[in-house]
């Protein structure tokens, strides 16, 4: 229902949703930048109720109890065990995030990369490492406000961190954020 309501929230905005997704990917990381407010939610929505994929977003298994799991489950949200970490079964979070891929099928793992709403001049790698890990592609999601334009517009298979990175910082060069001042691509690679 809340997907709905957003994606109704979206076209009555003026909104267009676009996505370049080849019809046989079906499990991918979803990288959702820019996240410069909570508005991000409406497009993010939008993208997975038009596309009709399995997209999840992780979170800590604790905030899936009895009240708040009842509107985070439907909405997407996935459990994890931070304790598999600290016990040794796994070696990483991203490990953990890349076992999802083969407990769940054809799931959309969406990540926003810069890890906050604020600006940021060095992004979260681990998206990266969770596709190339579980040996997906990255879909490269995107709300651009000038041109109230949203979807999915590169799907890339890791190869190269350095080269694969500098190719997600000229995708994200020319989207255009709600708050143009807290977005930054990563120093780094751009």
């Amino acid at each position: 229902m809340i997907k709905f309501v957003c994606s109704q929230i979206f076209r009555l905005k003026g909104w267009t949703y676009s996505q370049d997704l080849p019809r046989d990917v079906r499990s991918f990381v979803i990288v959702g930048a820019p996240h410069t407010s909570n508005w991000d939610f409406v497009p993010a929505m939008t993208l997975v109720y038009r596309s009709g994929l399995n997209a999840k977003f992780v979170i800590k298994n604790e905030w899936l109890r009895f009240p708040i799991g009842l509107a985070l489950k439907p909405i997407g949200a996935i459990g994890i065990d931070r304790n598999k970490i600290k016990s040794g079964a796994v070696k990483s979070s991203t490990d953990l995030m890349a076992h999802l891929f083969d407990d769940h099928k054809d799931i959309c793992l969406m990540i926003a990369p810069e890890g906050t709403r604020s600006a940021t001049h060095e992004w979260k790698s681990g998206f990266w490492h969770i596709a190339h890990k579980a040996n997906v592609p990255l879909a490269l999601a995107f709300a651009d406000y000038k041109t109230k334009r949203a979807g999915i517009g590169l799907v890339l298979q890791t190869s190269d961190f350095e080269k694969d990175m500098r190719t997600i910082m000229d995708f994200y060069r020319s989207i255009h954020p709600c708050h143009p001042d807290k977005f930054k691509l990563d120093h780094r690679y751009s």
